[in-house]
């Protein structure tokens, strides 16, 4: 008994351990939910958020005369020591999947801040008749506001790092755009040649696809600065004062440097989960051009002498147990996986929306599971692409004129000046006897001479025209 101390609930008596800082809530939801080996403890950023309301809503609790000033203080200090990371990792061991609309992970953190109040008090752990996680720390709120403000001031948080390394990731590509800039090579569309383009208008491309989706971020990350914190169980504010939500929303924003507002519905907020649904479908958006660009770069750095091979990826590791000197394009391929789990973590936000019932989905805990992993993921993974891939990517200028000089792309300009049935006439001769374009329209003498060498040799001005035509 002097390892453990015993706590009660309305399903009957426990053992905690006598080291932790939670009670009986937590550890009864520990034996609950131990199914993704996901604990709350790895997702650090939420617990701060998590403290970061409480500390709001006790400031407001104090402001409005219903906290006693001792308590509020020690509240707030204690939730100082959480948004630090104090203490975390031995006492938040709940699993992120559960059941309940989050109400494990509001009373896990309900405890500690107690707990850790208590100690400031100069009282025992579990002394709850001096200060009460459900009657002190939780006055005013119910799990159904304070997790959803959590949640989305978590995912704010979280945003400048995704962008940051957005920003990061576009400029790589962007100073490879400027460094290859005249480098010409053949353009494609369904595999096959088409026209003719330069090196630096393909990766300019690639940064404009990341540029386009931050502004997609930032816009979609605005629907979450609507919280419905004040709205108690269902958004009817049930035992909650009047002016305690205006009140939370601005110590909210005081503390944590976010500006949020009350929503214009407190019930409709409760149970809506759309601003969710938006954010995810971005990452996705990002996922889902993050991998095109992979599944180019991996057929452009194909080979290196069997393939395309018109750019060469830096070499990370040996890419065969038994393929002496193979080297395999494992940071795109790394993207990839990412890009794929994203998607499906996409899907599973979107199930669990949709599975929302009368006043309050349930299913947040998947949501924000899934929502923290794809961020984290992506922010992550763009980091490695960026400085294991493409800061170090070199193109093969001589193998980039060498398919151009091959193929049949300047049939395209070709036809301008001779007609379209002509110049394909002429390219299916090229092709049939293997052989480059320009022989055959100099053997048949269609074009002057002057004409000839503008079109051959001035190919990067077709290439700067094709990218204005196709703006």
């Amino acid at each position: 008994m002097g390892t453990v101390r015993i706590e009660a609930d309305l399903i009957g008596s426990l053992p905690i351990p006598r080291n932790v800082l939670y009670g009986v809530h937590t550890r009864r939801a520990e034996l609950n939910f131990d199914v993704s080996g996901l604990r709350l403890k790895d997702f650090p950023e939420l617990i701060q958020s998590m403290a970061t309301v409480k500390k709001a809503a006790a400031l407001a609790n104090a402001e409005l005369g219903l906290l006693p000033v001792e308590k509020a203080w020690a509240i707030s200090e204690a939730c100082d020591d959480l948004i630090e990371l104090k203490g975390v990792d031995e006492n938040f061991p709940i699993d992120m999947m559960q059941g309940g609309a989050g109400t494990s992970t509001n009373m896990n953190v309900n405890e500690v801040v107690t707990n850790l109040a208590l100690l400031k008090l100069g009282a025992d752990v579990g002394d709850y008749a001096k200060l009460h996680p459900n009657d002190d720390v939780n006055l005013s709120q119910s799990t159904n506001d304070v997790y959803p403000t959590a949640l989305r001031l978590t995912i704010l948080r979280a945003c400048d790092g995704l962008i940051a390394s957005q920003v990061g990731l576009r400029g790589a590509f962007r100073a490879k755009a400027s460094q290859y800039a005249a480098a010409l090579k053949v353009g494609r569309t369904q595999l096959q040649d088409a026209v003719p383009m330069t090196v630096g208008q393909e990766f300019e491309a690639f940064a404009e696809l990341l540029d386009e989706d931050i502004i997609q971020l930032q816009s979609a990350s605005k629907l979450l600065k609507e919280v419905n914190l004040g709205g108690s169980a269902i958004g009817t504010s049930i035992n909650v004062p009047p002016g305690f939500s205006g009140a939370a929303c601005v110590h909210l924003t005081q503390i944590s440097g976010i500006d949020v507002f009350p929503a214009r519905n407190l019930i409709e907020a409760t149970s809506d989960a759309g601003g969710f649904v938006s954010f995810s479908g971005v990452l996705k958006r990002i996922a889902v051009k993050l991998t095109k660009i992979c599944n180019d770069l991996r057929l452009l750095s194909s080979g290196p002498r069997g393939g395309l091979g018109e750019i060469r990826l830096p070499p990370m590791q040996a890419g065969s147990s038994i393929m002496p000197g193979k080297v395999n394009p494992v940071i795109p391929e790394m993207m990839n996986q990412i890009g794929f789990q994203v998607i499906g973590n996409d899907l599973t936000v979107t199930l669990a929306a949709s599975a929302g019932q009368l006043q309050l989905n349930a299913m947040e805990p998947v949501m924000v599971l899934n929502i923290l992993q794809s961020m984290r993921m992506l922010t992550r993974g763009m980091d490695i692409f960026k400085q294991r891939c493409i800061d170090g990517i070199e193109v093969d200028v001589d193998r980039c004129k060498a398919l151009l000089d091959q193929s049949l792309v300047l049939a395209t300009p070709l036809a301008m000046l001779i007609g379209y049935s002509k110049a394909a006439y002429l390219s299916k001769k090229a092709l049939t006897e293997k052989r480059e374009l320009r022989q055959v329209v100099e053997e048949e003498g269609i074009l002057a001479p002057g004409q000839i060498d503008e079109l051959f040799e001035g190919s990067s001005d077709f290439a700067n025209t094709s990218l204005s035509s196709s703006v």
